[in-house]
């Protein structure tokens, strides 16, 4: 995609190095936007307006990417400073930040090109910021909570129906479990043909999807996956839609949605790893923006789309992408591009209570958790990120479910993770999160 003028609100300073020795200081910038963006002649000063360094011709920030200026020699950056970005002719602010001492490691955004400044864990030049995280929001304690070696490795993304429904899929084979609770713990549903999961295949009963990521929806039960398992050096990006209701003992694609050619091109084991919904009430009622018309998401104009966008996650490059999905299958069109924050998402849950859309990592980020929310300009932005409960282990968990508002207890509600590594034997664990209206 060609680099355009417009778009300046979002490129922002996400990065500053102070006191950097070689190669000297430096400011990063980041693209939260869709689009590339031309900041040939943008301006950077500090806090004297004779120190002035001016981005060279030519220069484009991609969508979601990076930049890093070296402002040194032009002029260093103090103790107490401040970092002011102009569009060309130095006059029109984009963005600026201003401490008062060096940090210890740099000044970034968190979460990375949407959050507030604060002192990184570790300098991250030209990359995604690397955040403190807050503490988890929840109780501490983390239990088991399935049997040993029920699933084994490979167990994937999770989403609650009900309270007493969980539904996962397994990466490989391609499968879906109906879970349901058995004590403190989740079993595979023994009615209905349930008992060992249910085989995925496309639509016209092939393939093998390497299925990464489940929600349940008014539409049905939805799916993402990587590619097909019997080719698999091969991306696939796709999004399956599964009747659950079904008697057989496979189930076969009512509906698919191939994406792979609207996303960016990755390695066969790094795409399509989650997936969401945000019912149309939701996003309309906040404002969301449509970035395929520049206007305010109107629902009316994608016909058949059902009652709500579905927000997948690319685990190559931490991006959030929200999709009408014409429900007569095939059909869809692209609504936002969003930056989580992470350099890899495993898995995407929307929490109603609060509206947040929350974004998951695996031990690749230490099992860190964020937050996206709609912000006045009706873009999802990070608002937070949260260490994993320090009762759990950095386990590879690709899947996180939040259970509904009414299992409310004592100010708590049941959390689950999925480990796709089936550590000690187990690969499902329950914890809790702090209820919020």
């Amino acid at each position: 995609m060609p680099a355009v003028a417009q778009g300046p609100a979002d490129v922002r300073i996400n990065e500053v190095e102070s006191s950097g020795g070689s190669p000297g200081d430096w400011v990063e910038l980041a693209n939260i936007g869709s689009a590339a963006v031309d900041i040939s002649g943008w301006v950077v000063k500090d806090n004297d307006n004779s120190h002035v360094f001016t981005v060279a011709s030519g220069t484009s920030l991609a969508a979601g990417g990076h930049l890093v200026l070296d402002v040194d020699p032009v002029f260093g950056l103090g103790s107490s400073d401040s970092v002011r970005l102009y569009q060309p002719g130095g006059t029109t602010l984009v963005d600026s930040y201003t401490w008062t001492s060096h940090a210890s490691t740099t000044y970034g955004r968190c979460p990375d090109g949407t959050g507030s400044f604060t002192t990184t864990a570790s300098s991250t030049r030209g990359a995604a910021n690397a955040c403190p995280p807050a503490a988890w929001p929840g109780g501490s304690a983390v239990s088991v909570a399935d049997d040993a070696n029920v699933f084994g490795t490979n167990l994937s993304g999770l989403s609650f129906q009900s309270s007493s429904v969980l539904w996962a899929v397994k990466n490989g084979p391609g499968t879906l479990y109906r879970l349901v609770p058995n004590g403190a713990k989740w079993q595979p549903d023994t009615t209905g043909g349930w008992s060992a999961g249910k085989a995925l295949h496309y639509a016209g009963g092939t393939g093998d999807p390497d299925a990464e990521g489940v929600v349940t929806t008014p539409d049905g039960v939805i799916v993402s996956t990587e590619r097909d398992n019997n080719n698999s050096n091969v991306s696939s990006l796709k999004v399956l839609r599964y009747d659950a209701s079904s008697t057989a003992t496979s189930l076969n694609a009512t509906a698919e949605w191939n994406l792979t050619a609207d996303l960016p091109s990755v390695a066969a084991n790094s795409g399509l790893e989650a997936v969401s919904w945000i019912p149309d009430s939701y996003l309309t009622a906040h404002g969301f923006h449509d970035e395929h018309t520049n206007t305010a998401y109107d629902p009316a104009a994608y016909s058949g789309h059902g009652s709500g966008l579905y927000f997948v996650g690319l685990e190559a490059n931490g991006t959030v992408y929200a999709y009408a999905l014409n429900q007569s299958g095939g059909g869809y069109t692209r609504i936002a591009t969003v930056a989580s924050g992470f350099a890899a998402v495993m898995d995407l849950e929307y929490e109603p209570a609060t509206g947040h859309l929350w974004a998951e990592c695996d031990d690749t980020c230490q099992g860190r958790t964020a937050t996206l929310d709609i912000n006045a300009a009706g873009r999802l932005a990070g608002t937070a990120v949260y260490a994993r409960p320090t009762g759990m282990s950095n386990y590879n968990n690709e899947g996180f479910a939040i259970a509904p508002p009414g299992t409310c207890s004592a100010g708590h509600k049941p959390v689950v993770w999925s480990d796709d590594d089936n550590d000690s034997s187990h690969a499902l664990r329950s914890g809790t999160l702090t209820c919020t209206s």
